[in-house]
């Protein structure tokens, strides 16, 4: 699993419990997921159709950094399925994980659109495929 976004923990991430609060977190790792479905399928045209269940198993406070670690698991006709994991950047610990994350590819017209999709795509495979039509 590759972990590509980092956060820093502020006064203003904090609960009443001065712990991460967890709809902040949601927030960020919805946000990741989305691009990282946008990566994936070659469209900024998705949307969240599916979160499992959450296991928050440890708690960040003010000044941990935490890191979000994203991987494709399943690619539907017109979907992507997603695991999540959230660590402790310097401890490695656990924060969350969520198992599934489904993402929808839509069309133009707003309705769900295959996408033709069956493994991860990597931005440096890409970067190489172009290189490669450049020469």
């Amino acid at each position: 699993m590759n972990f590509h976004t980092r956060k820093w923990i502020k006064p203003e991430d904090l609960n009443p419990n001065g712990t991460l609060f967890g709809g902040s977190l949601l927030k960020w790792i919805d946000e990741e997921a989305a691009i990282y479905a946008v990566i994936q399928l070659d469209n900024s045209r998705v949307v969240t159709k599916y979160m499992s269940s959450i296991n928050f198993v440890s708690s960040a406070r003010q000044g941990d950094i935490i890191e979000l670690g994203i991987t494709a698991t399943r690619f539907g006709k017109t979907s992507l399925t997603l695991h999540c994991v959230v660590r402790n950047k310097i401890t490695h610990k656990n924060l969350l994980t969520i198992d599934e994350i489904v993402f929808v590819n839509m069309g133009d017209d707003g309705k769900p659109a295959a996408h033709g999709k069956t493994e991860i795509t990597y931005l440096r495979d890409r970067d190489l495929e172009g290189a490669d039509s450049a020469t």
